[in-house]
């Protein structure tokens, strides 16, 4: 009896340490994980505000508009965008969209927007390639091609198109909320592709200089990156093709 309540006695302190041990790696192993997420966090997040940086000097949502029709609603260019330009664009355009199809990203019964579409060279393009029902959205409208609209607040419901394309991304003011109108409007499993430029600066009517796809990736946070790739593309270097998820839940921006 006296060894039995010996034992038991030296028995407690070894289970009362290995509890503390277990105890305190526990904590150790809980505490370390919050401490590798917060890394990640700050990394990836460091990462985005390297890669993509937003022009100052746009003091209010209206002085960045006037700035955009400086271009959009220039004389000059528009007599380009509709003269000399006019078929060679439709012609490099449609090249990238016959490509697109044959990967099985866009097809003839696709409903198609192109956001930026200035005159519609893009629009004229996929219409020319055998996808008929498809509109462009700028500031200043180009009928029958092109409508009136802002990128920012994209005046369609949720869920319009199967396929969107813009080669503007660098003259969005808020990346946001142009990628949050792109994933809103997008069908579930649509395409969207960009066109942007990574290794060079565009012109002065650019409102944001992206650096690498690692932004690009945590905007279209409802969607999946299928490809990147080199094109050449009116100065642009860079494809990339994002596919909507197909339970992503989505809010209009306000």
């Amino acid at each position: 009896m006296n060894d039995t309540t010996n034992q038991s006695k030296l028995l407690k302190p070894k289970l009362f340490l290995l509890v503390l041990v277990l105890t305190s790696l526990f904590f150790c192993i809980v505490f370390l994980s919050l401490q590798y997420r917060i890394f990640i966090y700050n990394y990836n997040y460091s990462i985005t505000l390297n890669d993509i940086k937003i022009r100052p000097g746009y003091t209010s949502y209206d002085k960045y508009i006037r700035h955009q029709l400086h271009k959009t609603t220039n004389p000059k260019l528009r007599n380009i965008w509709t003269t000399r330009d006019w078929d060679r664009k439709i012609r490099v355009f449609a090249r990238f969209f016959t490509q697109l199809k044959h990967e099985k990203f866009l097809s003839n019964s696709s409903k198609a927007l192109c956001i930026g579409a200035r005159m519609g060279q893009e629009v004229e393009a996929l219409k020319r390639v055998g996808v008929n029902d498809s509109i462009g959205l700028d500031l200043v409208p180009y009928p029958p091609n092109v409508i009136k609209g802002d990128f920012h607040h994209q005046p369609f419901n949720d869920s319009t198109f199967d396929f969107e394309f813009s080669n503007v991304f660098d003259h969005a003011l808020y990346p946001d909320k142009f990628v949050g109108e792109i994933q809103r409007t997008l069908k579930p499993g649509g395409i969207c592709v960009l066109h942007v430029a990574l290794s060079r600066r565009s012109d002065k009517y650019s409102v944001n200089d992206l650096y690498s796809v690692e932004p690009l990736k945590k905007l279209f946070n409802g969607s999946d990156l299928v490809q990147s790739r080199k094109v050449d593309g009116f100065g642009l270097d860079t494809e990339v093709v994002f596919r909507k998820k197909k339970t992503m839940i989505h809010m209009r921006n306000t």
